[in-house]
């Protein structure tokens, strides 16, 4: 059985190889990535590489297994959240991020994502793996619609088809921010959310009660 000080050593070692195949890949994008690229972003052996992974498909998956894991989390809430500000939260996540204590801002890897992404098409594993997590984040907006439509704080809906509605605009408005280079795309995305498909999904009370005890709070 291993000592902790080699299970600490083994964790550390994969983390900095996934962190290098992140600066390689945003460097050279995925058709072009070779493990040798990889390799120079190490800062230790290149031949630990090989030692962990059988190949560049081998690494690629545990890399997207890595960055689903790492950059998006979960929203984090309490038991006194309500389902509006949950999924209010949930939905900026999407769309905007959140900020990570490391080099690469939220849209550098969100274009790592979507780069990899597009090849699910032509990979059986990196599309069970990335269905696996849009699955994950499509359950999160159903559970919370769910819980808001229980709680009579939102209409009764189909969470299924609505939850599928919202998590393909946000999948979306990404792709038109990261291939199309339009900057907007996140702000009109989430603009178009709130007119169309949130002003409709609450309940008028919850809103007026809501206003009521921003102001009772802020007095």
């Amino acid at each position: 059985m291993p000592s902790s000080d080699e299970s600490d050593s083994s964790v550390d070692t994969r983390e900095a190889i996934m962190e290098a195949t992140f600066r390689a890949l945003s460097k050279h994008g995925y058709s072009d990535l070779r493990m040798r690229d990889i390799g120079e972003e190490l800062d230790m052996s290149r031949t630990l590489i090989h030692y962990h992974y059988d190949g560049k498909h081998d690494l690629i998956s545990a890399f997207l297994e890595y960055i689903v894991d790492k950059y998006e989390g979960n929203v984090e809430v309490t038991e006194e959240t309500d389902p509006w500000s949950e999924l209010d939260r949930r939905i900026d996540q999407c769309l905007f991020g959140t900020e990570l204590d490391d080099e690469f801002g939220h849209w550098e890897r969100m274009r790592v994502y979507h780069d990899l992404f597009s090849q699910a098409q032509h990979n059986e594993l990196y599309q069970e793996i990335l269905s696996e997590h849009y699955e994950r984040l499509r359950e999160s907006i159903i559970q919370v619609l769910e819980r808001g439509i229980e709680e009579e704080v939102f209409h009764k809906v189909d969470a299924e088809e609505m939850s599928q509605l919202i998590t393909d605009i946000i999948h979306v408005a990404r792709e038109r921010r990261i291939s199309l280079g339009r900057e907007s795309a996140p702000k009109q995305a989430r603009s178009a959310i709130d007119d169309y498909i949130l002003s409709s999904l609450v309940k008028p009370e919850f809103v007026i009660s809501s206003i009521k005890q921003s102001s009772n709070d802020g007095n």
